[in-house]
């Protein structure tokens, strides 16, 4: 059996395949960043997911991509708690930016791949190596235009009463604004970052309104000033989109792109089924 995992900071896709490339199982776990979580969840998180544990010991790849796993320290550490659970299993880690890129770019072809969710990069590839030229400091320094960029936004629009008061009773009806919530999830829970990407939804929700578009129009902006344009051919590569926010808000990516002349390339929410022929592609061949 062979997994095939993508991981991003709120959610994991997990999909079992057959020496031949058959289907066994898919299924989903909540993430697994191991820069976030302890190895007590990450294991918790695993073992909780009835398929997978009972299937563990018949596992004999796994082929991870997962959020938080760029540096060799955290893809120790998560290699640490696969080799606990699938004690038969060879495995390959890497970050979540390469299961971007190989769902999206055709072979060979050099493009721009960004990943827009909980969290956002960007990476360049040259038809056969990915490059990324900004070394990610997470969710508190970087992280523009993702969900957690933006709940972080609202959260401070509202407590500076910035929002307008029609949006402003409408959050404070959807979400529970107090103090001691905001500040026990920020400050002594785990994850964060997927904690303020939950707040995203109400901007998608009223992406039409006025003050709405300003901000997304902003976050899209520095997104591109500080990510895209670091790389010299920006306007003469495709540019893809990876993930929740960036499916959600891809007529005003393609729109903000134009002022650029970017060439807004394929939207995908969830890159595991490209992933996945990929792997059919050019791993079980």
């Amino acid at each position: 059996m062979i997994l095939i995992v993508d991981s991003g900071s709120t959610k994991t896709d997990w999909i079992a395949l057959d020496k031949d490339g058959n289907e066994l199982f898919s299924t989903q776990t909540l993430g697994l960043n191991p820069q976030m979580l302890s190895n007590e969840i990450l294991n918790e998180r695993i073992k909780n997911n009835f398929d997978i544990y009972k299937n563990r010991k018949l596992v004999k790849k796994l082929f991870f991509y997962g959020a938080g796993c760029g540096v060799e320290s955290t893809q120790n550490r998560i290699l640490k708690v696969f080799k606990s659970i699938f004690v038969n299993s060879d495995f390959d880690i890497k970050e979540d930016t390469y299961a971007a890129v190989y769902s999206v770019v055709e072979e060979g072809v050099p493009s721009i791949v960004n990943i827009i969710g909980t969290g956002s990069n960007c990476s360049y590839f040259d038809g056969a190596n990915v490059i990324q030229k900004v070394q990610s400091l997470g969710y508190v320094l970087m992280d523009y235009a993702s969900g957690n960029y933006y709940g972080k936004y609202l959260i401070r629009a509202y407590y500076f009463n910035k929002m307008p008061k029609t949006l402003r009773n409408e959050f404070s009806e959807k979400f529970d604004l107090s103090p001691n919530t905001i500040k026990n999830k920020l400050y002594r829970e785990e994850n964060p970052n997927t904690y303020l990407a939950t707040f995203a939804r109400f901007l998608i929700e009223n992406k039409s309104d006025e003050y709405f578009k300003e901000i997304i129009h902003k976050g899209l902006e520095r997104f591109i000033d500080y990510q895209i344009l670091q790389y010299e051919n920006f306007s003469s590569v495709d540019i893809h989109y990876v993930g929740s926010i960036a499916f959600y808000l891809k007529d005003e990516i393609t729109r903000v792109g134009k002022k650029y002349n970017l060439r807004t390339g394929k939207f995908i929410k969830r890159p595991i089924e490209g992933l996945v022929d990929y792997h059919k592609r050019e791993i079980l061949k």
